[in-house]
């Protein structure tokens, strides 16, 4: 049994908004939301750490997609 926070009627509601997407239009929506949620990663990571530079921000960012601790601090 799954659980979930959306009323049956929006879940029936998507489904059928997706059913009548192309596949193009599907990947398409992936990489749009796959985009917004790094625009949100960046904007939280800043408001943490106001005085980093760009290239820490995008570091942190890659950290945070692909590894579950923090670098050491002896790496650059």
């Amino acid at each position: 049994m799954s659980h979930s926070d959306t009323h049956p009627e929006a879940e029936r509601i998507r489904s059928e908004i997706l059913r009548r997407m192309s596949g193009e239009q599907r990947v398409n929506r992936v990489f749009q939301m796959s985009n917004f949620m790094r625009t949100l990663a960046v904007s939280r990571i800043r408001a943490e750490h106001p005085d980093w530079s760009e290239w820490q921000v995008k570091r942190e960012l890659l950290r945070l997609a692909f590894l579950p601790e923090p670098l050491p601090s002896g790496l650059p």
